[in-house]
């Protein structure tokens, strides 16, 4: 029993030891760093774990990302890490929500989300081909936005959202939609985390069960580089 035991746990270490270990930053704001749950708990946190089933071995996420950051509060954050081109295999971007929520000119969040984009693509050591963003989630359905009088917000959400995904498909990178499904899942208590705007951790969680299997499929030449 005992020899089995050691030799299945010889194979697991050999088979990780194989798999080439994947850098991962992610960049953006309350929603990365998974305001008001755990760290372990926010989304980079659980697709890094969840990705393992799919023969990834992704590292502890490099997270730069804080509560209220607009884009060109993440450009200065980004910048004062100093970061050297080709420093992570993967990038992952989330951002906008508090141009929105701030009423930041839609002009403006176009100009600084590219330029977001295009530093994610340098920092990525495979540029287009290891970077992805997730879309801003829809708060307008949370009991936070419920009892405020913000307006239009999922309408201007919209906005910010079709821009980054056509310039995501310009730039041919995936493009995560978890808007919908936040919008229908709000309504549940067990979605949301204390504070009831941000989503809780069982949330999360269903954001990457969503869409990890075309995480896996976008991303799988990075399990043999």
């Amino acid at each position: 029993m005992h020899f089995k035991f050691a030799f299945l746990l010889y194979l697991t270490i050999q088979i990780s030891m194989a798999q080439p270990q994947i850098s991962y930053l992610a960049l953006g704001d309350s929603y990365t760093i998974g305001e008001s749950v755990s760290l372990q708990k926010s989304w980079p946190h659980l697709l890094m774990k969840d990705s393992q089933e799919h023969d990834f071995n992704i590292k502890n996420p490099k997270t730069i990302a804080k509560t209220g950051w607009r884009t060109d509060e993440l450009i200065s954050a980004i910048a004062s890490e100093n970061i050297a081109d080709a420093s992570y295999d993967l990038v992952s971007l989330l951002i906008g929500v508090n141009n929105q929520y701030q009423s930041i000119a839609l002009e403006v969040y176009k100009e600084e989300f590219q330029e977001l984009l295009n530093k994610a693509i340098h920092f990525s050591k495979h540029k287009t081909k290891g970077v992805f963003v997730v879309s801003i989630p829809d708060y307008s359905t949370t009991t936070f936005a419920k009892k405020s009088d913000k307006k239009n917000i999922r309408e201007e959400l919209n906005q910010y959202n079709a821009y980054a995904k056509q310039l995501c498909e310009l730039y041919e990178i995936p493009f995560y939609d978890v808007t919908d499904l936040s919008s229908e899942i709000n309504s549940e208590k067990e979605m949301l985390a204390e504070d009831d705007l941000h989503p809780s951790a069982k949330q999360y969680q269903k954001w990457v069960n969503h869409f990890i299997e075309n995480f896996n499929k976008d991303f799988s030449h990075l399990k043999h580089e």
